[in-house]
Protein backbone atom coordinates (compact mmCIF):
# COMPACT_ATOMS: atom_id res chain seq x y z
CA UNK A 1 0.00 0.00 0.00
CA UNK A 2 0.98 3.58 -0.62
CA UNK A 3 2.20 5.27 2.56
CA UNK A 4 1.52 8.94 3.29
CA UNK A 5 3.89 11.31 5.08
CA UNK A 6 2.80 14.76 6.19
CA UNK A 7 5.00 17.75 6.92
CA UNK A 8 4.73 21.51 7.30
CA UNK A 9 2.96 21.81 10.62
CA UNK A 10 4.09 24.20 13.30
CA UNK A 11 3.12 27.07 15.55
CA UNK A 12 1.84 30.34 14.15
CA UNK A 13 0.03 33.41 15.35
CA UNK A 14 -3.57 34.05 14.41
CA UNK A 15 -3.78 35.52 10.93
CA UNK A 16 -0.67 33.71 9.77
CA UNK A 17 -0.18 31.02 7.15
CA UNK A 18 1.17 27.50 6.90
CA UNK A 19 1.47 25.06 4.04
CA UNK A 20 1.08 21.36 4.73
CA UNK A 21 2.54 18.78 2.40
CA UNK A 22 1.59 15.13 1.99
CA UNK A 23 3.99 12.98 0.02
CA UNK A 24 2.97 9.50 -1.06
CA UNK A 25 5.45 6.63 -1.25
CA UNK A 26 4.05 5.51 -4.59
CA UNK A 27 1.89 6.49 -7.52
CA UNK A 28 -1.26 8.31 -6.41
CA UNK A 29 -3.03 8.00 -9.75
CA UNK A 30 -4.64 4.78 -8.54
CA UNK A 31 -6.56 6.78 -5.96
CA UNK A 32 -9.55 8.89 -6.90
CA UNK A 33 -9.57 11.11 -3.86
CA UNK A 34 -7.07 12.43 -1.35
CA UNK A 35 -7.58 14.92 1.36
CA UNK A 36 -6.86 16.47 4.71
CA UNK A 37 -8.62 15.82 7.98
CA UNK A 38 -7.96 17.28 11.38
CA UNK A 39 -8.54 16.27 14.95
CA UNK A 40 -8.45 18.55 17.96
CA UNK A 41 -8.13 17.17 21.50
CA UNK A 42 -11.40 15.72 22.67
CA UNK A 43 -13.05 16.10 19.27
CA UNK A 44 -13.88 13.84 16.36
CA UNK A 45 -11.66 13.75 13.29
CA UNK A 46 -13.26 15.99 10.68
CA UNK A 47 -12.78 16.56 6.98
CA UNK A 48 -11.05 19.79 6.01
CA UNK A 49 -10.54 19.53 2.26
CA UNK A 50 -10.47 16.81 -0.37
CA UNK A 51 -9.36 16.79 -3.98
CA UNK A 52 -10.22 14.63 -6.95
CA UNK A 53 -6.88 13.19 -8.07
CA UNK A 54 -7.64 12.65 -11.77
CA UNK A 55 -9.55 15.89 -12.37
CA UNK A 56 -8.61 18.24 -9.55
CA UNK A 57 -12.03 19.32 -8.27
CA UNK A 58 -12.11 20.02 -4.53
CA UNK A 59 -14.42 20.11 -1.54
CA UNK A 60 -13.94 22.20 1.58
CA UNK A 61 -15.40 22.30 5.05
CA UNK A 62 -17.47 25.43 5.57
CA UNK A 63 -15.15 26.50 8.37
CA UNK A 64 -12.15 26.78 6.02
CA UNK A 65 -13.69 27.96 2.76
CA UNK A 66 -11.95 31.03 1.43
CA UNK A 67 -8.94 30.48 3.71
CA UNK A 68 -7.57 27.05 2.77
CA UNK A 69 -6.65 25.74 -0.66
CA UNK A 70 -5.94 22.12 -1.52
CA UNK A 71 -3.91 21.18 -4.58
CA UNK A 72 -2.12 18.13 -5.96
CA UNK A 73 0.85 17.35 -8.14
CA UNK A 74 0.41 13.84 -9.43
CA UNK A 75 3.92 13.67 -10.87
CA UNK A 76 5.42 14.57 -7.49
CA UNK A 77 2.96 12.32 -5.63
CA UNK A 78 2.10 15.30 -3.45
CA UNK A 79 -1.02 16.89 -2.03
CA UNK A 80 -0.71 20.34 -0.51
CA UNK A 81 -2.89 22.33 1.85
CA UNK A 82 -2.26 26.07 1.88
CA UNK A 83 -3.74 27.54 5.03
CA UNK A 84 -4.14 31.31 5.28
CA UNK A 85 -5.72 33.59 7.85
CA UNK A 86 -5.34 30.90 10.48
CA UNK A 87 -7.50 31.02 13.59
CA UNK A 88 -7.02 29.47 17.04
CA UNK A 89 -9.86 27.08 16.26
CA UNK A 90 -7.74 25.64 13.43
CA UNK A 91 -5.43 24.17 16.07
CA UNK A 92 -5.38 20.39 15.59
CA UNK A 93 -3.40 17.46 14.30
CA UNK A 94 -3.79 17.36 10.54
CA UNK A 95 -3.88 14.04 8.71
CA UNK A 96 -3.51 13.23 5.05
CA UNK A 97 -5.76 10.48 3.71
CA UNK A 98 -6.35 8.53 0.50
CA UNK A 99 -9.37 6.84 -1.01
CA UNK A 100 -10.18 4.77 -4.07
CA UNK A 101 -13.68 6.21 -3.98
CA UNK A 102 -14.59 9.48 -5.63
CA UNK A 103 -14.55 12.52 -3.39
CA UNK A 104 -17.91 13.38 -1.86
CA UNK A 105 -19.06 16.67 -0.29
CA UNK A 106 -19.65 14.85 2.98
CA UNK A 107 -15.92 14.03 3.30
CA UNK A 108 -16.90 10.94 5.25
CA UNK A 109 -14.02 9.51 7.20
CA UNK A 110 -15.12 5.99 6.34
CA UNK A 111 -14.47 6.59 2.65
CA UNK A 112 -10.72 6.75 3.31
CA UNK A 113 -8.62 3.65 3.81
CA UNK A 114 -5.13 5.03 4.30
CA UNK A 115 -3.82 7.68 6.66
CA UNK A 116 -0.62 9.48 7.44
CA UNK A 117 0.76 9.89 10.95
CA UNK A 118 -0.33 13.51 11.24
CA UNK A 119 1.32 16.87 11.70
CA UNK A 120 0.52 19.32 14.48
CA UNK A 121 -0.76 22.82 13.76
CA UNK A 122 -1.02 25.26 16.65
CA UNK A 123 -2.49 28.73 16.23
CA UNK A 124 -2.30 31.19 19.11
Amino acid sequence: DVQLVESGGGSVQAGGSLRLSCVASGDISSYNCMGWFRQAPGKEREGVATINIPLGGAYYADSVKGRFTISRDNAKRTVLLQMNTLKPEDTATYFCARSRRWCRPSMARGDFDGWGQGTQVTVS
